[in-house]
């Protein structure tokens, strides 16, 4: 039997990266030396570029902002990435403000996102190239069926849920709103006849004991 050839795309885009990943702000980045090592385990030759400007410095830029162009290898296969030299806050650097270690970061992480092309940990990047101001549509809620809408309104009643809970986390029809809304309602009212029963006891015994 011929034995199957897996593409360096399959074999990287099939590793786990979740354990190697850290969140800041909106982005999610992959450690890099994390990375490179996972990729040289698996293709001893990968070879990494850094590419340089005519001036033989290791970024480029348009006379305002920054970016490196990272090129990585793999058996002949060579993926190039392009990457703002950025803040913080993800936001690019004027040029008279670089230093050296900004490029680096930028380089590293650009490392990270050549062997994203390839294949490694290329999913935890889905979002970035979204456009400005997207916002992803919300999961539809679940729907209830007469049983379990049953069961939330007595957990209402026992004060372990509430009705605003109830209606954020499931889709309700018009007809199970409305029961919804009456059940509170009459709670409410069954309560408020409790107190003033309670309440005209108490002034009928402090009356007795006058």
């Amino acid at each position: 039997m011929q034995k199957k050839i897996t593409s360096i795309f399959d074999t990287l885009n099939a590793i786990n990266v979740n354990e190697k990943t850290e969140k800041k702000g909106n982005l999610t980045y992959l450690s890099w030396a994390w990375a490179w090592s996972e990729a040289k385990k698996l293709y001893p030759g990968i070879q990494r570029k850094v590419y340089e400007n005519e001036n033989q410095i290791n970024y480029f830029t348009d006379g305002k902002s920054c970016w490196v162009k990272v090129g990585v290898m793999i058996n002949g296969i060579e993926h190039i990435d392009y990457l703002p030299v950025m803040d913080y806050r993800n936001k690019s650097i004027l040029l008279e403000n670089i230093t050296s270690f900004d490029v680096n970061k930028a380089i590293q992480r650009s490392t990270t996102k050549a062997l994203a092309l390839h294949g490694l940990g290329l999913y935890i990047y889905a979002g970035e190239d979204l456009p400005e101001g997207y916002v992803a549509p919300e999961p539809e809620k679940p729907k209830l069926d007469t049983k379990r809408l049953n069961g939330a309104l007595e957990s209402i009643k026992n004060g372990n849920y509430s009705l605003e809970k109830l209606k954020d986390t499931f889709k309700l029809s018009n007809a199970q709103l409305k029961k919804a809304e009456e059940f509170v309602e009459d709670l409410v009212q069954e309560i408020d006849n409790e107190l003033l029963v309670k309440v005209d006891k108490v002034k009928e015994e402090l009356t007795q004991k006058q």
